[in-house]
């Protein structure tokens, strides 16, 4: 290789701590995805202590949702299930895995 006169590097970087899981609310698996809901199941048990809460579907694209057991506290599972398949799926490919961030918000009012 010929050396250039007045040539520069430069080098950018971002450094961001390392999180297991490398997700926070969840994930969306589609049906022929790298790895399978079998395999991501155990991964989870061996890295991590949070429960997750492993949701198994019957659809053409979606085959399983993995989320956080304190968030079904919020929602009920069948409107999670429910808002996936309809918001979710359709920006989704078979082949995909997609992380979930929720942000779920609860009103009620009390008289007391």
């Amino acid at each position: 290789m010929v050396p250039v006169r007045n040539s520069k590097h430069f080098i950018q970087t971002r450094i961001k701590e390392f999180i297991l899981p490398p997700f926070r609310d969840g994930l969306v698996l589609g049906k022929n995805s790298p790895i399978g809901s079998k395999a991501m199941r155990q991964a989870l048990e061996l890295l991590v202590a949070t429960p997750f809460e492993h949701i198994e579907i019957e659809d053409d694209i979606i085959q399983y949702i993995l989320v956080r057991k304190t968030l079904l506290r919020r929602i009920d599972q069948d409107k999670l299930v429910d808002f996936v398949l309809k918001s979710i799926k359709p920006f989704m490919g078979d082949e995909e895995i997609l992380y979930l961030e929720l942000d779920i918000e609860v009103q009620f009012e009390t008289e007391l």
